[in-house]
């Protein structure tokens, strides 16, 4: 009896078969260029169409996600998935689904949107939808298509190529009418993987951008934001022909972004009320020096207006007039600049609003004068010939000193409905923010008793301030536990205490501590090693391996001084050398004195950098080389014979 062929008899069974060996020859091949890891991104690509409409640009996009699932472990914890949309940028459609390694297709049906919880946003009208892959084996695949509406092709986002895991395959396309002019700059690291086709067709221009096989971004805490190593594009509309044939400039210059900004200023503060009147006439009252005013103002702006992140649609963009932030006592960075700067101009001052993009943004004004360059309002004053930034949002930033996260940063200072100005904000010097802690030891029959003097400058002494003010007894208690800690864990806090504060530029703590079993004594000899403060322990940077820069809150000086009375009918019987070594990057002073009975440590440090870039992680390693063997060496007291 003749059979019948397998694949005639089950032909459904063989294209499941087909199926499953194509999937598991791909999840190999995909294994073999990035071994070890637990999922991939097969594809991400998003198609951009732009068009003018009604004589003003818009623009649609595509996006498509395929991630394959490698392991078990990845469909425990890499299951959930989300996309965003808002007001400007509104949700057209969208479909998830798994494809299973055997060929099957699961759709995803249950979605979930809800209000995107940003960081430090207390609300916006972003919205974040949530699913869940199903059946994620592995050699299953999730995909996801998005399709949106831009509604003000302004706002576009930044392309980036890169994701958590490794990504074999990105691409952006940009397709545009041919009048229409599009600018494009490659930002980030690698930048020579991406390639770029521009291709002219009949009536349109074609943009695209790809990279392929790209490794997983591995997090460090102290790397800033992924704008400055992710490879990514950013894209705009530079000019576009209007129904009349005309060239239109859109976002061609500075000039352009500062009429779309000054444009949100237009209808605001164009009265004082009687309120806000009577409080800045009671601020200056008996002032005749423009800068004691401005100072005045400022902190009481820092002191009365709560800052709370609001954003909703066009309110992520206009401040509120300073009579309604007056009235509520909070606002959002855009309503500080309001009240602060209508109440400067009341006084007297010579106040500007300002817009400006925080250190967590890498981008300029000359290079791209778009709306992804300043992220924060703030006001500028004009003091003696010398611009001064003052940020509404830091309670406790000192007078005359930008806020931390705008140091070094570009400003865009409206100085009239068509004059503006692009300013530099000054970094402030190392010696500017210092630390000195001090350490006086004394030698017991139960160990080691210790005093501690803490003096705080800067941005230091700003940062304690904040936590002083914000945090309550128990909690400080828990942070000064921690912040003071020295030797080892047998260090016990006695008590301590924070000196009057007058001045945000400068903090004091006192302390009182146990720290037994810390010193030894064998015989009639005392053995302490004098480094209480080990503070680069591990503390290497994965060199060549980490291609991310490291970012610094400021630039600083610490001094750690640790003081030994000498017992009496004691002399130091071992005394390590000291020792000095930096290079272009950094370095070290320790230093052993004998002073007026005492034996005296003093470990300093500099940093003269916000960012350190990968090339000069070498010569930070190279440092911590000679700075480790200082941290093993003991001093040694030796009772005198009588």
């Amino acid at each position: 009896m003749n059979q019948l062929p397998l694949y005639k008899k089950f032909p459904f069974f063989l294209l499941l078969f087909s199926c499953g060996v194509a999937s598991s020859q791909r999840m190999e091949e995909v294994k073999s260029i990035f071994p070890g890891e637990d999922a991939v991104v097969l594809r991400h690509s998003v198609a951009y169409e732009l068009s003018v409409k009604n004589g003003q640009p818009n623009a649609e996009s595509r996006e498509r996600d395929e991630i394959m699932y490698l392991s078990s472990n990845a469909a425990t914890y890499m299951t959930k998935y989300s996309f965003y949309q808002s007001g400007f940028h509104e949700l057209q459609g969208y479909q998830a689904f798994t494809k299973t390694a055997d060929g099957k297709k699961i759709k995803v049906t249950d979605f979930k949107t809800d209000n995107s919880t940003s960081g430090g946003i207390f609300y916006d009208d972003v919205k974040e939808t949530t699913f869940d892959f199903p059946a994620l084996n592995p050699g299953a695949v999730g995909n996801l298509e998005v399709n949106q509406l831009h509604k003000d092709p302004r706002l576009l986002s930044p392309f980036y190529f890169t994701r958590g895991v490794p990504v074999m395959q990105a691409e952006l396309t940009i397709t545009c009418p041919k009048e229409m002019l599009v600018k494009y700059v490659l930002k980030g690291n690698d930048q020579d993987k991406i390639h770029v086709n521009i291709e002219q067709r009949r009536s349109e221009t074609v943009y695209t951008f790809k990279a392929n096989n790209l490794p997983g971004e591995r997090p460090y805490a102290d790397a800033p934001s992924r704008a400055y190593y992710a490879p990514h594009v950013v894209f705009y509309i530079e000019k576009y022909k209007n129904d009349k044939g005309e060239l239109i400039p859109y976002l061609s210059s500075p000039n352009d972004l500062y009429r779309m900004n000054y444009s949100f200023l237009k209808g605001i503060n164009t009265t004082l009320s009687p309120e806000l009147k009577q409080v800045v006439d009671s601020i200056v009252s008996g002032l005749s020096s423009t800068e004691e005013k401005a100072r005045r103002i400022y902190r009481w702006v820092q002191s009365n207006i709560k800052y709370v992140a609001f954003e909703d649609g066009m309110g992520g963009f206009i401040p509120r007039d300073a009579s309604l932030v007056c009235t509520r006592r909070f606002g959002d960075c855009k309503d500080m600049s309001s009240i602060l700067t209508v109440m400067l101009k009341a006084a007297g001052v010579p106040a500007f609003y300002t817009w400006i993009g925080t250190r967590h943004l890498p981008y300029s004004y000359e290079e791209t004068p778009l709306p992804i360059v300043d992220n924060h309002m703030i006001t500028t004053i004009l003091l003696q010939d010398k611009y001064l930034f003052l940020d509404g949002t830091d309670g406790n930033c000192v007078f005359g000193m930008p806020s931390a996260m705008i140091q070094g940063k570009e400003a865009l200072v409206a100085i009239n409905d068509t004059s503006y100005k692009i300013l530099t904000v000054p970094v402030p010097p190392k010696e500017t923010s210092t630390l000195v802690d001090s350490t006086l030891l004394t030698l017991t029959p139960n160990g080691l008793k210790g005093k501690i003097h803490l003096s705080l400058t800067g941005y230091y002494a700003m940062d304690l301030h904040s936590i002083i003010t914000n945090s309550n007894a128990n909690d400080q208690e828990k942070y000064f536990k921690s912040r003071l800690t020295r030797g080892s864990n047998k260090f016990r806090l006695d008590s301590f205490s924070v000196a009057r504060i007058t001045d945000f530029n400068k903090v004091e703590l006192f302390a009182n501590f146990d720290l037994q079993g810390y010193a030894r004594k064998i015989a009639d000899d005392w053995y302490l090693n004098m480094n209480l403060f080990k503070l680069y322990e591990h503390e290497e940077i994965d060199y060549p391996k980490r291609k991310m820069p490291i970012e610094f809150p400021f630039l600083y000086q610490k001094k750690h001084v640790v003081a030994l009375a000498i017992p009496e009918g004691y002399t130091i019987s071992a005394l390590p050398a000291s020792k000095h070594y930096s290079n272009d990057v950094w370095g070290f002073t320790i230093d052993y004195t004998v002073k007026n009975n005492q034996l005296i440590l003093t470990q300093q440090f500099d940093n003269d950098h916000l960012l350190l870039s990968p090339d000069k992680f070498q010569d930070w390693n190279k440092v911590l080389e000679n700075l480790f063997p200082c941290y093993k060496e003991i001093v040694s007291l030796t009772k005198k014979n009588l």
